[in-house]
């Protein structure tokens, strides 16, 4: 009751993975030297293995996923290129914003907060402009939590000379994503999620056809160059001074992903979210994103009157745990619960049972250890073999 640790429940920045940050102490190997170029490579390997493609070159820039973001738009295209942009939340809205700032000529599909865009408006879409050089997308919505289809998107775009274009910062880790066989051509990650190290990489894999793109794109680019770094890479070398300390931290990570296994956590994830929609629903709440929900994060509605900010506060206040409010048009209205990355059910457990006691003291009618019992059925049954 007195002591309050802080715990991370949020979609990014998540927990870190222990090992991963007594790697990060390490951090004084100068990155021109023998040490880190042995290291580097294999850091490579490693994270191209994570993300599952034998086709693509996987490459990491310093910066957050908007970096990467910036990089896949930057190295592909020529001002006044066309791209379908689709739009169903705050990151949706920040491709928008990148297509514009370097002058392409956006096609933009909306979707209401809580929704996604749907196949058919793609396939419409890539109809009426078949000269779209690239559909730009979110694999998961995180300010919404919704998950767009992206195997059928990816099925409308292989056929076209358009690139498939996929932020996947939290879909890494949180749902299947079939780079080769799906045809995804630009996949991006960051490493504050399901990576379970700190921010300040981002991971993009670029396909054979995006490099293709990349020989005749003209739009200006220097530190995201990324022909400049594909060709340091294969010398074991990064083209910029990298974070030497977050590359070690990668190094660990990753080594405990293939340990356990790219499907098993994404399966973690999954059930996770599982669980916490179920014990929303259990406790009278209402889901925000029932229709096409991501595995990434929960976003659940406020009870009728409340400003979802409370609680947050209930949780930062009264526990020391930190969710997320909305965002965009969502703030005030939901709030949302991470699930990838370093979470288990122990976390989740204590989770909604503080969302219990939160609620219960705001005078919503609680029955305590409901929401708690919905989470434990799933896990009991997840244990047992059970679907």
């Amino acid at each position: 009751m007195f002591i309050k640790k802080q715990r991370l429940l949020t979609p990014g920045p998540t927990p870190l993975l222990p090992r991963a940050l007594h790697a990060m102490m390490a951090s004084d190997i100068h990155h021109r030297t023998q040490d880190f170029i042995k290291l580097y490579p294999t850091v490579l390997r490693d994270l191209k293995d994570v993300y599952g493609t034998q086709n693509s070159d996987v490459l990491i820039t310093v910066s957050s996923g908007t970096g990467a973001l910036e990089a896949s738009i930057s190295n592909f295209f020529s001002e006044g290129d066309k791209v379908i942009v689709l739009s169903a939340g705050k990151f949706g809205e920040r491709w928008v914003e990148l297509a514009k700032a370097f002058r392409l000529t956006a096609v933009v599909l909306t979707a209401e907060y809580g929704d996604t865009v749907s196949p058919e408006r793609v396939a419409q879409a890539l109809t009426e402009n078949p000269d779209a050089k690239g559909v730009l997308f979110q694999a998961s919505e995180t300010s919404t939590g919704a998950a767009h289809n992206v195997e059928a998107i990816a099925a409308l775009t292989k056929p076209t000379g358009a690139l498939c274009i996929v932020d996947a910062i939290t879909g890494l880790g949180t749902m299947p994503l079939d780079i080769d066989g799906w045809g995804l051509d630009i996949v991006v990650g960051g490493s504050q999620k399901a990576f379970m190290i700190p921010p300040g990489l981002a991971f993009i894999s670029v396909s054979p056809k995006a490099w293709e793109a990349n020989a005749s794109a003209k739009l200006p680019r220097l530190y995201f160059d990324l022909k400049k770094e594909n060709k340091m890479a294969v010398k074991g070398e990064s083209a910029w001074t990298p974070n030497v300390s977050l590359i070690l931290a990668l190094a660990e990570s990753l080594k405990y992903i293939k340990e356990l296994g790219m499907d098993n956590l994404v399966s973690n994830a999954q059930l996770l979210a599982r669980a916490t929609r179920a014990a929303a629903v259990e406790l009278g709440l209402e889901l925000f994103a029932p229709g096409s929900p991501s595995s990434s994060v929960t976003a659940i509605k406020a009870p009728a009157g409340m400003d979802s900010g409370e609680i947050v506060k209930g949780f930062r206040n009264q526990f020391g745990s930190i969710i997320a409010n909305g965002q965009g048009t969502m703030k005030g209205q939901i709030f949302r619960i991470a699930h990838l990355g370093y979470f288990d059910f122990p976390d989740l457990f204590a989770m909604v049972a503080e969302l219990e006691i939160i609620l219960h003291s705001k005078g919503i009618p609680v029955e305590f250890g409901k929401g708690v019992a919905a989470v434990q059925r799933i896990y009991a049954d997840a244990v047992a073999g059970k679907k």
